[in-house]
């Protein structure tokens, strides 16, 4: 590659190709399971005997969407599902689990996290005492909630036997949030099923899959899930998907949170789309291809940082299970460069400066380099993190391999104090 045509000097190039070298047989695994994710998405669509007609759009109700139907049966095909449901009515990853967590708990049921304390979005949804109260929590409609940490080597299935006797709701969240802790491995989830409906048989087990989607060869309701939810602007939207989420898992449990996202009585029956499918499709088939190029860029991401001695997680050559790669900056005025470095390098608003802010949900200012197509797009190139101590930049997505590792070496000159 000719880096000096694009402003990055020699040092740079060569460092460059030290870290693909390094990264080589970390992408060739990476390939592997694209591969096999892309064959198992292109059978979905083969099986689901998608048509040009889906692609059209439907107005008003939306009875009888042919599109949206076959959508959600494409999407259930994908993920081993008995049932999903694919839909733009989802604003959010953190929508689509707070819909499954109304649909499936009541009053004076009890959620268990194994996981640890939930990212900042979804503590308001939950009603964690010692948080600001929001009206219309889970706790404001009398369903309960407790949590178990993680140790260092994952679940702790020993205080679980204990705790999911009387709990009716196991939660999962695969990665990690802002946190410094690593994604689950779907064995890990498959344990946590299991350790879990041993002493409760009716328990539900869900998990928060967001960034883990096409991450492994298997999704966790192979693995003795019943839920799962997540957004479709990160690894199923292909980087294409304007908007949307998903619900998936038992049938009986998704008619349930059909209920909640629409009416009772009503359900899955309605919900219309007047821009028509076709990028919902388009993206969820393409969505194995770009969740391995930002996998790719995560790895490349982990492997030149901590040449440039910085902490990374996980590391470059360490198994992954979602698209998020850590890097600890130590100081407010690193953590400001490297957003600076990354929004520099993006195709849009290249130009913005990224600034910590105040947003909504969460309970510390945040900075962010995001320039996406869709707002907020986490399949594509971009990084966030909380403004305090220690200062952990979460970078995530990539559309492709390249551009990514061209906005990580102006980030390593812009550290070094050059100017690119």
């Amino acid at each position: 590659m000719d880096w000096e045509t694009y402003g990055i000097p020699g040092k740079y190039a060569d460092l460059d190709l030290e870290v693909m070298d390094a990264c080589s047989r970390v992408f060739r695994e990476i390939d592997g399971i694209r591969d096999f994710n892309q064959l198992k998405v292109l059978n979905s669509f083969i099986e689901c005997r998608v048509a040009a007609r889906h692609m059209s759009g439907s107005t008003g109700y939306g009875y009888s969407d042919e599109g949206r139907e076959t959508l959600d049966k494409l999407f259930a095909g994908i993920v081993k599902a008995e049932d999903a449901l694919c839909r733009i009515q989802f604003m959010s990853g953190t929508h689509a689990i707070t819909v499954a967590l109304f649909g499936v708990l009541k009053k004076g049921m009890t959620m268990l996290s194994v996981t640890g304390e939930p990212y900042d979005t979804l503590r308001g949804v939950l009603g964690i005492k010692g948080d600001k109260f929001y009206p219309g929590s889970l706790r404001d409609y009398g369903v309960g909630y407790r949590q178990i940490e993680l140790l260092e080597s994952g679940p702790d299935c020993k205080t679980l036997e204990t705790a999911a006797k009387d709990v009716d709701l196991v939660y999962i969240q695969r990665s990690r949030g802002y946190s410094s802790r690593r994604a689950l491995r779907p064995d890990e989830i498959e344990i946590v099923s299991k350790t879990a409906k041993s002493v409760n048989r009716d328990i539900i087990v869900a998990v928060d899959n967001c960034y883990g989607e096409f991450t492994r060869k298997t999704e966790p309701l192979e693995h003795g899930a019943d839920l799962i939810a997540g957004s479709l602007i990160k690894n199923p939207g292909g980087g294409i998907a304007e908007t949307g989420g998903y619900i998936a898992g038992k049938k009986e449990l998704v008619e349930m949170c059909a209920g909640r996202l629409t009416v009772p009585g009503v359900g899955r029956e309605i919900g219309s789309n007047p821009l028509g499918y076709r990028n919902l499709y388009l993206g969820l088939y393409m969505a194995p291809q770009v969740t391995a190029e930002a996998q790719k860029s995560a790895v490349y991401a982990s492997a030149l940082f901590e040449r440039l001695g910085y902490e990374t997680s996980p590391a470059f050559d360490k198994d992954r299970d979602d698209i998020v790669t850590s890097v600890k900056m130590d100081s407010p005025e690193k953590l400001e460069i490297l957003c600076k470095a990354l929004q520099s390098a993006s195709p849009v608003d290249s130009f913005a400066t990224p600034e910590a802010a105040d947003m909504p949900g969460y309970r510390n200012k945040v900075i962010m380099a995001s320039g996406a197509f869709t707002g907020g797009s986490s399949i594509e190139f971009s990084a966030d993190a909380v403004f305090q101590a220690p200062y952990y930049a979460y970078i995530q997505g990539g559309l492709n391999l390249i551009a990514s590792r061209y906005a990580f070496l102006k980030a390593a000159l812009l550290l070094e104090g050059k100017d690119v």
